[in-house]
C-alpha cells in the first residue's frame, strides 16, 4: 500500500523541486560498521550472514520514512514497506537481479531469500522478472573493503530506490568491520535522515536478543 504525498503542503517541496531538476539528484556517504555482533548473532541462528545483515538492512530502512518515499509521474509516494532487489551472483560469475519481499521474522525472510537465490541461479539474464517501485538496490562487494563507491546510472531513467551496498568483512583481532555505502534522491533524503537511518541500522546489528 502506498499514500500519495500532498505536495502542495508537504514541508520537502521546494527540496523536492529543487533537486528534481538535477541530472544527478542522487547524493552518498561511505562509512564503516561495526559487524561484531552481527557476524555472531548470525552464526549462533545458523541464518547466512548475508541473509542476516540484509535483513537487519531492510528492517532499519522500513523505520525511516523519507527511505519509503518513491517519485511515480513527478509526484511522490509514501509506501507502507519496502523490500529488496538484491545482486545475487550465479556459478558462471553473472548476477542477476533478484525480488525478496520484507518479513519481520529472520527466519521467514531466510527461506524467502533462499528460494530466490535458488530461482536466479536457475533463470539466465539480467532483468530476471518485474520490479515494484517499493524497493531498495542492495549489493555486496564481498570482496573489496572500499571507502568509496559510484554506481551506474542511466539519467534520462526515472530512478528514486535509495542504493544499499555492503563491502568486505575485516576482522581486526575479536573485531570485525564492514563498509557501507548508502545514496538516496537529495528531494526525499537529506543528510539528517541518511545519519538517522546509519544510528538505527547500526543498533540494529548489535543487538543480540534473537
Amino acid at each position: 500500500m502506498k499514500q500519495k504525498i500532498d505536495l502542495s503542503n508537504w514541508n520537502r517541496k521546494e527540496h523536492f523541486a529543487f533537486f528534481s531538476t538535477f541530472d544527478e539528484p542522487f547524493f552518498g556517504c561511505t562509512t564503516v560498521i561495526d559487524m561484531t555482533v552481527a557476524y555472531d548473532q548470525a552464526k549462533k541462528l545458523q541464518i547466512p550472514f548475508f541473509v542476516y545483515y540484509l535483513h537487519q538492512t531492510i528492517a532499519a530502512v522500513n523505520q525511516v520514512e523519507n527511505f519509503r518515499y518513491r517519485i511515480e509521474a513527478n509526484e511522490v509516494f509514501m509506501y507502507e514497506t519496502i523490500d529488496a532487489s538484491s545482486t545475487i551472483m550465479r556459478d558462471d560469475k553473472t548476477f542477476g537481479f533478484s525480488f525478496m519481499k520484507f518479513h519481520a521474522d529472520l527466519h521467514e525472510f531466510a527461506k524467502i531469500v533462499a528460494a530466490e537465490i535458488e530461482r536466479i541461479q536457475e533463470t539466465p539474464g539480467l532483468f530476471t522478472r518485474e520490479f515494484p517501485n517499493n524497493i531498495i538496490h542492495f549489493s555486496a562487494i564481498p570482496w573489496i573493503n572500499f571507502t568509496g563507491l559510484t554506481h551506474s546510472r542511466s539519467y534520462s531513467l526515472p530512478d528514486s530506490c535509495p542504493k544499499i551496498c555492503w563491502g568486505k568483512l575485516v576482522s581486526d583481532g575479536e573485531k570485525k568491520t564492514m563498509a557501507l555505502s548508502v545514496m538516496a534522491h537529495h528531494g526525499l533524503v537529506d543528510g539528517y535522515h541518511m545519519g538517522l537511518f546509519i544510528d538505527l541500522l547500526q543498533h540494529k546489528l548489535n543487538e543480540k536478543n534473537h
